[in-house]
């Protein structure tokens, strides 16, 4: 019989689009999105905004400068999951997209339509994040203002479990009266870096970045 050769040294890139899958799971499938606009009411402390600029959330071919490419638009698939109105948000509309940049792998995910709250709408959008199956909390959320100025946004860190592997999800979202949005990351070369090397100011000055990119007026 002639030798069969050795079996070729698997890829693993079915491992890190399978998590990358998963994490986009958390991010729209797990409800994200619909958390803001099914979430109730805020604590009344005065940040209720229903007056302000329009926007709406898009889904570029690419972000900061070609850092980033599109890979899958998912926002049909995030319409299908969350209700156009809630307590909080009123005739919404969802859009996200999943980039990849050299190892990194970002998605952006988001609604836009009428907010009442914008800060009631970020902290329901995270807690739909950390409270999904599988996540915990690594770095607990806090502003950051980018270094370029603008309006701050709220990142952290969460550590997901896929199939036995921990992947460190770091993220930043932010708030209008016309929109709730995040971008989230996580880096296949170093699937589960230690949380708190998470540099959260360097996230929140590229997310104002992209921020500025998705985010355009609404009758634009």
């Amino acid at each position: 019989m002639v030798p069969q050769p050795p079996p070729a040294p698997k890829s693993n890139t079915g491992k890190i689009l399978g998590i990358v899958g998963a994490v986009v799971g958390v991010l729209v499938l797990g409800g994200v999105a619909s958390a803001v606009v099914l979430g109730g009411g805020g604590s009344g402390g005065g940040s209720k905004q229903s007056a302000g600029p329009k926007y709406k959330i898009t889904v570029p071919q690419s972000l900061v400068g070609g850092k980033y490419s599109l890979a899958k638009d998912v926002s049909q698939q995030m319409g299908a999951q969350v209700p156009s109105d809630g307590v909080n948000a009123h005739d919404v509309r969802a859009a996200g997209g999943q980039y990849t940049g050299g190892t990194t792998s970002l998605v952006v995910s988001g609604i836009y339509g009428t907010i009442d709250d914008p800060e009631e709408g970020i902290n329901h959008m995270i807690n739909g994040m950390t409270k999904s199956p599988g996540v915990e909390v690594a770095v607990p959320e806090k502003k950051f203002t980018p270094s370029e100025g603008g309006e701050p946004l709220t990142c952290g860190v969460d550590v997901k479990t896929v199939a036995g592997q921990k992947v460190t999800l770091e993220f930043c979202a932010w708030g209008t009266s016309s929109t709730t949005a995040s971008v989230a990351q996580t880096d296949a070369a170093d699937l589960a870096k230690a949380p708190e090397s998470v540099d959260l100011q360097e996230l929140a000055d590229e997310t104002s970045k992209i921020r500025s990119e998705v985010q355009v007026p609404a009758g634009g």
